[in-house]
């Protein structure tokens, strides 16, 4: 899965998941956006999955044995 780490003018960092509409996350740090826009993602995957949603085909590559 692609994660998009941008810098806002802020100064906060965005990090952001373009096969998830709707998942991005700020951060202090580029690596914090990025773990932070990564559990949203997981959390997204799973709601999707218990309640019979279509996932994006890339993210069915994180879970392949």
């Amino acid at each position: 899965m692609r994660i998009e780490i941008e810098r806002e003018d802020d100064g906060r960092w965005l990090g952001e998941i373009p096969v998830l509409p709707g998942v991005f996350a700020y951060g202090a740090t580029a690596e914090e956006a990025r773990a932070k826009a990564e559990a949203l993602a997981l959390r997204v995957i799973a709601d999707r999955i218990e309640n019979g949603e279509p996932v994006p085909p890339e993210t069915r590559r994180m879970f392949a044995a």
